[in-house]
């Protein structure tokens, strides 16, 4: 069995328990950039020595870059808030390093997403984690069936307090303490305009910050610096009349670099379009399913119905309104605990 390694505390645990398990175990971390830390690396190479297992670095800096990096630059440039962790779960550590694993003769592949994959009448079936807190479900939502069947996530039962006393008391871990990485992994210091900046330079460009009727309240410098639902950092300096009421970014019209700003109400929505929906759960005829769905990824499931559109589309109705619902985000779909499937807001 391979297991992904990062060199914190999730992936190291995950491995030693599988070793406690019985299993035969290599550990493989991925280098997906040039300026990368080693230090993960080289933790990730301490616990395997320490438990025992060999250790081995595979490289797919190509494949992140031209995968992950350019759809996240273009998909800021293009007005959309992306979620890169799912596009690398989907094509890099299911898709590449999963082939990896398969070419050195695993059986299965593990990680320690927090997240429980349970054997069903029809298979294997994603399910949220014990620990609601820790769940990490919503980031997983585009692995096919097929990935589904050789993955296996040995942390779903546990609270990360139980992972952390493991790695501590039990397999005697140097990371035991290491703190959680709060970033996007190729973004540190959480500075995305900066990063697109620096991709796409001759992409940015200053334009009208506009309101929901068309009039012009002010400037921006480059639509790359604003999400929806965004309240401040507007420069609305024009902005004329008595109505002094909070304004937030309502919409991102890229075509015609402008930002629209509107009052708090027009965030809402009651219907939600879903494009690419990659389905875990089984067929069905009714025209709209009840459901639960999370539009962004700290979101407690909401009420709603779902159906399929022509083209890999779906639509949720929700059972109330929504507010600031991001395109590039992803919409995902349960049934109680376990995640029936998913897809992108557009």
């Amino acid at each position: 069995m391979v297991v992904a390694m990062s060199g914190g505390v999730d992936s190291s645990v995950t491995a030693a328990m599988l070793v406690d398990q019985g299993y035969n175990v290599t550990g493989i971390t991925m280098q997906l950039f040039d300026d990368a830390s080693p230090a993960s690396w080289n933790d990730a190479r301490r616990v395997c020595d320490i438990i025992g297992i060999p250790h081995q670095l595979e490289h797919f800096e190509k494949e992140f870059s031209k995968i992950v990096m350019e759809d996240f630059a273009d998909s800021y440039l293009n007005g959309r808030t992306p979620v890169p962790c799912v596009v690398c779960n989907k094509h890099i550590k299911f898709g590449e390093l999963m082939s990896a694993a398969k070419k050195i003769g695993a059986d299965a592949l593990a990680t320690g997403h927090y997240v429980r994959r349970i054997m069903g009448k029809n298979g294997p079936e994603l399910h949220k984690a014990t620990d609601d807190t820790r769940d990490q479900s919503y980031f997983l939502f585009a692995i096919s069936k097929e990935q589904l069947d050789f993955i296996r996530f040995p942390l779903g039962e546990m609270s990360k307090t139980e992972t952390r006393r493991l790695a501590e008391e039990k397999y005697h871990l140097p990371i035991a303490n290491r703190p959680d990485s709060q970033d996007i992994c190729f973004v540190p210091g959480g500075d995305y305009a900066g990063l697109v900046a620096r991709m796409r330079p001759k992409s940015i460009k200053p334009g009208n910050i506009v309101d929901m009727e068309g009039n012009v309240l002010g400037k921006h410098e480059g639509i790359i610096h604003f999400t929806i639902g965004q309240r401040r950092g507007l420069n609305i300096s024009d902005r004329k009349g008595d109505n002094n009421d909070p304004l937030y970014v309502v919409g991102m019209d890229a075509k015609d670099n402008r930002i629209i700003v509107g009052p708090y109400e027009a965030l809402a929505h009651n219907e939600v379009t879903l494009t690419e929906v990659n389905w875990l759960g089984e067929d069905f005829s009714e025209d709209f399913i009840e459901v639960t769905a999370r539009l962004r990824s700290p979101q407690k499931p909401l009420p709603a119905r779902f159906s399929f559109l022509p083209d890999r589309r779906g639509i949720l109705k929700m059972a109330a309104p929504v507010h600031g619902i991001a395109p590039g985000q992803a919409g995902v779909i349960y049934d109680g605990p376990r995640l029936l499937g998913g897809g992108w807001i557009t």
